[in-house]
């Protein structure tokens, strides 16, 4: 993980107002107390996966490496937080000095993960470490839950394209997030040009209704369209009459049409239909898209179509109904000074309820079985045992307050294809159940 990251960073803001007011107010208040600078270990994890999910999908670990990289006060901030009095004056002073200078590890991006996994680790002292709380798990908790969401539509897509068109469906910055997040998951292409542009994700984008409804026929939006984009492009059929819209395509653009795209009605009939009328027509190269509000459940009862790419826009940036991963971030182990000589004494929270934790700072593992497919995700807080010194999980993402570990996204989204294949086959059911492997404590 050390090639150079291939986004574009550009015109990134302070990130440091992008978290709760009580991670402010605690380093005051440890300020005040001498205890701001014990040394601490805080991980971010979560203690069950949304319901029904077999495995998690680690996304967002780029954007983190962003949000901490440019997290500092600048005067403005400072002045905001001076006239709400949301601080006192030395915690004022101390932000205004505030660069992170602790370390990082995590799971890769694109890595799986499961109940307990320590999918991140971060390390220095309590006052640096807790500031990060909120933007850490803000970014990991929808990019994670929207890769989630992607991977099981690619599993269910079965090698057939999938592209990411959810920008209209939610927050113009969480659409640019949510295709990252897509393409990390197994999508080939989105329709948001800036998600293109910072993040070198292959664009795509016809038409829609309204290019067809400009015109006076059918025939002359269609005419239109290949003069300016060429016999290649993909062609909407439903606006009007599904079978004539066909006819028509294929004599305004010839049998080397692109695609046409589906986007209302009975697909699977459609779709038939549709191939038919194409083969027909000589236009056996054509190539069939469906949109209209699909998700995974959607996209395996297509299976049997003759379907050669999905449009998928509301439920992938809405993590087809678990938009979080209730991720948490939690102080696990702290010393009772700074001195790095001073040996970290695990913590963890005991309350009643689920809201339970283990302490320490730990490592994680994957064991695998026989034939080389994941059987346990091991985590410990003691010695790694030889036995699975090679198969853990945790890589260095920033060291001294640098971040060492900044990759293409093409990486991410190569190692959560190899990450998914090794789990059992079991991962890939639509169908509610348990984790697919189970976590096991040492």
């Amino acid at each position: 993980m050390n090639s150079a990251d291939l986004g574009r960073r550009v015109g990134v803001p302070s990130t440091a107002l992008f978290t709760d007011q009580y991670e402010l107010t605690m380093v005051q208040a440890a300020l005040k107390a001498g205890t701001a600078d014990r040394r601490s270990v805080f991980e971010a994890f979560t203690r069950r996966l949304p319901e029904g999910r077999r495995y998690g999908v680690v996304a967002g670990i780029g954007r983190m490496l962003d949000a901490v990289e440019n997290f500092h006060f600048d005067d403005e901030m400072l002045t905001f937080l001076r006239e709400q009095n949301v601080v006192d004056g030395p915690t004022l002073d101390w932000l205004a000095d505030y660069r992170f200078s602790g370390d990082i590890w995590g799971y890769p991006e694109g890595e799986v993960y499961f109940p307990g996994s320590p999918i991140l680790r971060v390390e220095g002292s309590f006052a640096e470490c807790v500031l990060l709380e909120t933007v850490i798990l803000s970014i990991l908790n929808h990019d994670s839950a929207i890769a989630a969401a992607a991977s099981r539509m690619s599993a269910a897509a079965g090698g057939r394209g999938l592209i990411e068109m959810g920008a209209r469906r939610t927050h113009e910055l969480s659409a640019v997030a949510s295709a990252r997040a897509a393409y990390i998951g197994g999508f080939d292409t989105t329709s948001d040009l800036a998600a293109g542009f910072r993040y070198n994700i292959p664009t795509v984008g016809t038409s829609a209704h309204a290019f067809t409804l400009l015109h006076d026929t059918e025939r002359d939006a269609f005419r239109a369209q290949v003069d300016s984009l060429g016999r290649g492009t993909t062609l909407l059929v439903d606006t009007y009459d599904v079978a004539e819209a066909v006819r028509t395509a294929v004599e305004v653009a010839g049998t080397g049409l692109g695609a046409v795209r589906i986007d209302s009605g009975d697909l699977l009939l459609v779709a038939h239909r549709v191939r038919q009328q194409l083969d027909e027509l000589g236009a056996t190269g054509t190539k069939i898209v469906v949109t209209s509000d699909l998700d995974e459940y959607a996209i395996a009862s297509l299976a049997a179509a003759p379907v050669d790419a999905y449009g998928v826009g509301t439920q992938l940036v809405t993590g087809s109904g678990q938009p979080t991963c209730s991720m948490v971030y939690k102080l696990v182990a702290r010393a009772v000074s700074a001195d790095p000589a001073e040996p970290l004494r695990p913590v963890a929270k005991k309350s009643l309820g689920a809201k339970t934790s283990v302490g320490g700072r730990k490592w994680a593992a994957r064991r695998l079985d026989e034939n080389g497919v994941a059987e346990a995700e091991v985590i410990g807080a003691g010695p790694v045992p030889a036995e699975l010194a090679d198969r853990q999980l945790l890589a260095e993402l920033v060291r001294g307050g640098e971040v060492i570990a900044r990759e293409p996204l093409d990486a991410a989204r190569e190692r959560h294809i190899a990450a998914r294949s090794g789990l059992p086959m079991s991962a890939m059911q639509l169908s509610r159940g348990e984790p697919v492997i189970p976590t096991e404590y040492m």
